[in-house]
């Protein structure tokens, strides 16, 4: 188990560098280069491909191996990155924009095999501390892709940092092809389409849906309105990159780890249930921030339940997704499943500043428990869909209904 967890670690931290370059490295890269707001914004349809890879999912599945996809898409970006600190950066011209693109697409790429291989490397009971970790390097990536790799080009230019992130991602693609087969074998067309097929017709498939659509709903709700919140709090721009960068992301690490080990010991469906209500009920937090005018230590407080279970709700939550997924069709469903919590995330977030400018920021984080709480009436549903590991004495519990039935 520890040499497959250093295999998860090294896999979302792969992951998780790319997204920190796109999230919070390029825009600092384009506006040092006198590149214009306007224009920044619109480079966050960079992000596109990562809720439209569900659409080139099935490729991942049926073509070649899942090790092939993960190395190829890690030297495609290094190779961009090359590109990109070659190609002048004002004005964002059409090769450097079709650059940028090959980028989050091969990252997107990389995120739907990553998700399967990880899926058919563990087994149900191991995929509760596999998300603790997975939580925590996927963090750490994102600090290095971003706030890391920002302070390194300060010093040594942005020419030599892109060059080491490239030399870093070529490392892990050759890397890559010392991790261990999986047995992954494509299945043909016919017997793949029925296969999913029985997978989405399964009994209490929609609830399962709703389910995954709903679960985070009040974190995500809440996200986008917790720095606007702090700012109108009279918090300054070093206590927020603070609480962001080191207390906030120690305490949501320690949540994630947390969170694992209790998603491994007490099961999947317990952890949903349990540590999904810790990860509502600290949105009331906010709440009581809000309505009391409680100054910093208040604030502080509230952010640190919040990081802490949110990364408790996290670890049971990417758990279950990867448990209901069949191996065989893994990337596809993952990213069928991926789709849809991302798409109440955007939603949510979309709306947020309406809600939270119309009701106040205590009446609205109020509403962002009450969000939360549809979900729970969908775990009968859940239940059924949920592969247990075998307790001492007991058959492993499986799910209502198999996709090869």
């Amino acid at each position: 188990m520890r040499r497959k967890l250093l295999w998860v670690a090294l896999l979302y931290f792969a992951e998780g560098m790319p997204f920190g370059l796109v999230l919070d490295n390029f825009p600092v890269y384009f506006r040092v280069h006198g590149v214009s707001l306007a224009a920044i914004g619109f480079l966050s349809l960079l992000r596109a491909p990562w809720w439209a890879k569900v659409f080139w999912s099935p490729l991942v599945d049926q073509v070649g191996e899942r090790r092939q996809w993960i190395a190829a898409a890690l030297a495609t970006m290094a190779g961009a990155l090359l590109l990109v600190q070659a190609l002048p950066p004002a004005p964002v011209g059409t090769a450097l924009i079709a650059t940028l693109f090959a980028f989050t697409i091969a990252a997107a790429t990389q995120d739907v095999a990553i998700d399967a291989y990880t899926i058919e490397l563990l087994v149900p009971g191991e995929e509760g501390i596999a998300n603790g970790v997975r939580v925590s390097a996927y963090r750490a990536a994102l600090i290095v892709g971003g706030g890391v790799l920002v302070a390194l080009a300060a010093r040594a230019g942005w020419r030599p940092t892109y060059s080491v992130a490239a030399l870093g991602f070529l490392a892990l693609a050759v890397t890559v092809f010392a991790l261990p087969p999986t047995g992954h074998q494509p299945q043909p067309p016919g017997e793949w389409a029925r296969s999913l097929g029985a997978w989405l017709a399964r009994p209490g498939a929609l609830a399962v849906f709703l389910f995954v659509l709903l679960y985070k709903l009040g974190d995500m709700a809440m996200g986008p309105m917790v720095k606007p919140f702090w700012v109108d709090r009279g918090l300054s721009l070093g206590e927020i990159a603070l609480i962001s960068t080191t207390v906030g992301v120690a305490a949501s690490v320690a949540g994630a780890l947390v969170g694992g080990v209790v998603t491994s010991r007490a099961g999947i469906f317990r952890s949903l249930w349990l540590l999904g209500l810790l990860q509502a009920v600290s949105n009331l937090g906010y709440a009581t921030a809000a309505w009391t005018g409680a100054g910093r230590p208040g604030i502080y407080a509230a952010s640190l339940a919040e990081s802490f279970t949110g990364g408790l709700g996290t670890a049971a939550f990417l758990a279950f997704l990867m448990n209901v997924c069949d191996k065989q069709q893994a990337a596809t469903q993952y990213a069928l499943l991926s789709a849809l919590f991302n798409l109440s995330g955007s939603l949510a977030g979309a709306l947020s500043g309406v809600g939270a400018a119309r009701l106040g920021y205590g009446a609205y984080f109020a509403l962002t428990f009450v969000l939360a709480l549809p979900a729970y009436a969908l775990l009968p549903w859940v239940r059924g869909w949920i592969r247990e590991a075998a307790r001492p004495g007991q058959e492993p519990e499986r799910r209502a209904a198999s996709s090869s039935s």
